[in-house]
């Protein structure tokens, strides 16, 4: 039986081998390990092994290495690489994953960076830094196959063996015109089962799937499932073929918008792990708080309104938290519809009108069913039908306002072209808290000589 290391075990036995230099027994070891694996050793090794652990790999296994690596072990590799290794290492990440971990530094120091790479290489890193953030254009690659409509089968398959190892995939290769203009594509089983005297032009896919360059980064996701693509090609308005977007870099991007929208729903505004330190993590969350908190007075004032309402009938206090509560749960619940539909389908006018209706059904038959479970609660505990209605008609209607509030409030954001998200869990449920105590004491007011 093979036995398996721990990460643990296995660190120890690397710091051994770095403390005793064996580059052979050192490279053994990592030809088990995918560039993953690699990356979390080196981050949890002590800081005085990483020189040494640097020095025993080759450039290419450096560029795999910082492109697994969190961006600030990126940076402290490059430094120790000097301008010239640095340089060819840089050459051999992907072109993406470049532009990438350059976007926060400041000119000079993208500047001396790129110095030592090859003019080649340099260029089109620059060129990718150009297209606006999150744009297809910004997490595109060069590193694929196109080939010349005019190509045969056998010389197209010539091309792909010498391209192979640079391209990010082999699945799709792109047909261009002489003007470097898109006009086709043929995946790699075209290529088996044509004969290969077969001119490309005569087999090719013409109808192309692509993307601008400037499209949003979510809509480009949004392509790739929608057609179960590996990889899509990315033009300039002129149809002129630029790079293109891979499966993997989109499942990246998804996470991390799905994180974005997961703090902007708690209301923490920016990104908090288990790292982050405790005076951070309080900075970020405290101004959406504040705010709450001075919006979270007037619930206080609404009840100080009432106190002779709820001095008569005492009973109505033991309901309050429970109305308030199913309230921005309910509204919590649609916005988290709302948000994770505005992602992934397209909007118009009717699917709007559609979602509205629905959710409006929803809080109704919400509504009802939890009106009648409480006014029956209600009624056997005290004895007062007149309280049981009270309690079970305001349910109803806080419910369905706090499930239209959690639909609409995020919808009216996305057409002003704000980020739904903000509309957050804790701000909806405030704004609901209002809105059903004003409900709930206004009913009992209503009916407060029955009551008593």
């Amino acid at each position: 039986m093979i036995k398996v290391l721990t990460e643990d075990q296995m660190t120890l036995q690397i710091i051994k081998v770095l403390k005793e230099g064996k580059k052979k027994e050192f490279q053994a070891i990592l030809e088990e390990l995918q560039p993953y694996d690699i990356a979390r050793i080196f981050e949890g090794l002590p800081e005085k092994h990483h020189t040494r652990f640097l020095l025993l790999l080759d450039s290419e296994q450096i560029a795999e290495l910082i492109q697994e690596v969190e961006k600030v072990h990126q940076l402290k590799i490059l430094g120790k690489l000097g301008i010239e290794k640095s340089g060819h290492v840089m050459d051999l990440m992907d072109n993406d994953d470049l532009a990438s971990l350059l976007e926060d530094l400041s000119p000079g120091k993208i500047e001396e960076l790129l110095s030592g790479m090859k003019q080649e290489e340099s260029k089109i890193v620059q060129n990718i830094m150009n297209f606006p953030p999150e744009t297809a254009g910004r997490i595109m690659t060069n590193r694929f196959v196109w080939i010349p409509q005019h190509y045969s089968v056998r010389e197209s398959v010539e091309k792909l063996k010498i391209f192979a190892e640079f391209s990010e995939t082999i699945n799709y290769l792109y047909v261009i015109d002489n003007d470097k203009k898109l006009v086709g594509v043929v995946s790699y089983r075209d290529l088996i089962i044509h004969d290969e005297s077969e001119k490309i032009q005569d087999i090719m896919y013409s109808r192309v799937i692509s993307v601008s360059a400037y499209e949003d980064q979510e809509e480009v996701a949004r392509v790739i499932e929608r057609y179960d693509f590996l990889a899509i090609p990315v033009v300039e308005k002129n149809n002129e073929l630029l790079g293109i977007v891979t499966v993997d870099d989109i499942i990246d991007i998804v996470i991390k918008e799905a994180n974005e929208d997961i703090e902007k729903l708690s209301a923490s505004g920016k990104a908090i792990d288990f790292d982050t330190k405790a005076h951070v993590a309080a900075y970020r969350r405290l101004p959406w708080l504040i705010l709450l908190l001075f919006i979270g007075l007037v619930s206080g004032t609404i009840i100080s309104g009432f106190e002779e309402t709820l001095s008569k009938v005492v009973a109505l206090a033991f309901f309050m938290p429970m109305i308030a509560g199913m309230t921005g749960n309910t509204g919590t619940q649609s916005l988290a519809v709302v948000v994770r539909g505005l992602i992934t389908s397209d909007t118009d006018k009717g699917v709007v009108t559609r979602l509205i209706i629905r959710e409006l059904k929803v809080g109704l038959i919400i509504g009802i069913t939890c009106g009648i479970l409480i006014s029956i609660i209600a009624y056997v505990w005290q004895g007062n039908p007149v309280l049981g209605l009270v309690v079970g008609s305001s349910l109803v209607m806080t419910l369905i306002i706090g499930t239209l509030a959690g639909t609409i409030i995020p919808l009216i954001l996305y057409k002003f072209n704000i980020d739904p998200a903000v509309a957050s869990g804790p701000l909806i449920t405030t704004l609901n808290d209002i809105l059903s105590l004003l409900i709930y004491f206004g009913i009992a007011t209503m009916f407060i000589a029955k009551l008593m």
